[in-house]
């Protein structure tokens, strides 16, 4: 099996059941990844295994993506639908986040007649050619560097500068932009600086796209971190969570925008396995899940009671909260690196971001119980008083 890391966690997965898997030797360990943010009606879910049995049985691949009516599909596109805000009435159906983020990137194109993209620095959108390049530099020179020549014309601004949104000119196709930045150790927006990047991209006519592809589907304590900012943006990517644990990613928009991929060319994007009936089948089911139990409503509550517990340590410096998604910054990478061992050791799993190795992720499965959470920040600062 290729690796892409050197390092590998090598912690063999036998089972996994709610908030928790399980090696072959029996070993519990308490997920705080979730998959980076995918598992968040918990593993093991049993509305979603059904739904995806019940799929499975009935028909898997018949065709490629858009080209028959298949219910899955409908439905799960209407949901989504319903629950965006505005005018973002349309779903496409990709594969992953990667992928919506290049569809996003050609729509905004396709669209705008123009070739400009902006992203922000510290950005992370995947590892794909167009994705990749959205990288925010310098952090993301890192994993650009050996792979240039990616997109030409793209260049990035930073994130919560009010000066640089002067960079956005009528030259601009779009701009990408998480809503939190992730992988730079969550970094919450300025609602103030939201409100006038959507302005500046409405008056210079450049299409708004957000990345909700960790902030999507109930993470940050609203189904989508748009509405919780009160921002409607004109492209949204969706995947991760999106998937109900399958492969799913999606872009939404309004359906005149979309229908842009009609013509001039048409099949503006093709995809074969894009919105795969099963994968589909999941996510609707993991989401009528999550609105029928009320699991978005809890998030804040138990997002709070994780950073309350959690700062008590000394260790901890500072704690970067949206919602069950959290950066736990310790100051010292070798504090970070050394308590992932530990982590290991007593049955936590846990992560870093990619472009801060000084903060340790909190994003379990938002179905974790308060019994749950209280145990695990007992186990973390056991965890912290080792360092």
């Amino acid at each position: 099996m290729g690796q892409t890391s050197p390092a590998p966690m090598m912690v063999e997965v036998e089972r996994a059941e709610g908030s928790f898997f399980y090696t072959p030797e029996g070993k519990r360990y308490f997920d705080l990844v979730a998959g980076v943010s995918v598992s968040n009606v918990g593993h093991g879910n049993k509305e979603v295994v059904e739904a995806v049995q019940k799929q499975a049985a009935d028909y898997m691949h018949v065709m490629v993506y858009g080209e028959m009516v298949e219910r899955p599909q409908v439905e799960y596109a209407r949901r989504i639908a319903e629950l965006l805000p505005g005018k973002l009435d349309c779903v496409y159906f990709v594969n992953s986040g990667a992928e919506a983020v290049e569809v996003a990137l050609k729509l905004a194109k396709r669209h705008t007649g123009r070739t400009e993209l902006i992203s922000m620095r510290r950005a992370y959108h995947g590892s794909t050619h167009g994705a990749m390049s959205m990288m925010g530099t310098p952090e993301g020179e890192e994993w650009k560097a050996e792979f240039r020549p990616l997109l030409p014309d793209v260049k990035s601004i930073n994130f919560n500068s009010f000066e640089d949104l002067e960079q956005i000119s009528e030259r601009t196709a779009g701009v990408l932009c998480e809503v939190v930045q992730g992988e730079a150790g969550v970094r919450l927006p300025n609602p103030e600086w939201l409100k006038a990047l959507r302005k500046k991209c409405t008056d210079v006519g450049a299409m708004l796209i957000f990345d909700e592809i960790q902030t999507g589907m109930g993470r940050t304590g609203a189904m989508f971190a748009s509405a919780k900012y009160g921002i409607e943006p004109d492209i949204v990517c969706l995947a991760k969570a999106f998937g109900g644990g399958m492969p799913l990613g999606g872009v939404a928009s309004n359906k005149q925008i979309l229908d842009d991929f009609t013509h001039n060319p048409c099949l503006g994007h093709i995809t074969t396995f894009g919105g795969h009936p099963v994968c589909c089948a999941a996510g609707l089911a993991a989401l009528n899940y999550m609105i029928n139990n009320n699991i978005v409503e809890q998030v804040e509550r138990k997002g709070a009671m994780f950073e309350e517990l959690v700062s008590k340590h000394n260790k901890v410096l500072e704690i970067r909260r949206s919602g069950l998604l959290l950066a736990v910054e310790l100051g010292k990478s070798e504090y970070l690196y050394r308590l992932m061992e530990i982590f290991k050791e007593i049955g936590i799993m846990s992560d870093w971001f990619l472009y801060c190795d000084t903060a340790f992720r909190i994003s379990p499965p938002l179905t974790i119980s308060e019994a749950e959470i209280e145990e695990c920040c007992t186990l973390i600062h056991e965890a912290l008083d080792r360092l």
